[in-house]
């Protein structure tokens, strides 16, 4: 009698541990399907006008700046970019135009930072080249290499917010080291 209450013990302890098991994983089935899918960021085109800064020149002037964002993995894009500035001296003898062009790797803080599904942050670094054309006025009779002396290599870094005003579009803040912006950002799913 000993013996045979001694396996039903047993044999109810192995039951036992058998449905905790079950519980534990029916429990973790559940709890993973609740959670959020990982949000996406890409496919999104990005058209903004700010403030551009560049090299020697002393003050910002007008750019207007676009860029497409492609997911490349959780909370990552990157986005190839173009923009547009030009400035002039004061006494309007110089000219130049000023573009650069190349890649924003922007990483995303949503999780992170639990934000609601309406605003996006992140924060960003560019590398690229200014592509440069100068015009100087027929007035000028000086040095005209003066001014050419800025790198063609484009580095910035960037925070950003964009609030979703639809599923579709946003507005976002760009501020950054090297073109500060504000915008439209369309979304493409």
């Amino acid at each position: 009698m000993g013996i045979t209450k001694h396996h039903s013990i047993t044999g109810m302890k192995r039951i036992s541990i058998i449905h905790f098991c079950l519980l534990v994983l029916l429990g973790y089935q559940v709890s993973a399907q609740d959670k959020p899918v990982a949000e996406k960021y890409g496919n999104t085109l990005n058209l903004g006008m700010g403030c551009g800064y560049y090299g020697y020149v002393g003050y910002s002037t007008p750019i207007i700046a676009a860029n497409y964002e492609f997911d490349l993995c959780r909370n990552f894009t990157l986005a190839p970019f173009i923009s547009a500035y030009t400035f002039q001296s004061r006494d309007n003898t110089y000219r130049e135009v000023v573009m650069p062009v190349g890649i924003k790797g922007s990483y995303y803080f949503d999780e992170l930072l639990h934000a609601n599904p309406n605003w996006d942050f992140y924060a960003a670094g560019c590398i690229g080249f200014c592509y440069r054309t100068i015009s100087w006025g027929n007035q000028y009779y000086g040095d005209r290499t003066t001014y050419q002396m800025g790198s063609p290599v484009f580095l910035a870094l960037h925070i950003g917010a964009e609030y979703h005003v639809t599923q579709k579009a946003g507005l976002f803040l760009d501020l950054s080291t090297g073109m500060s912006t504000f915008g439209v950002a369309l979304h493409f799913f």
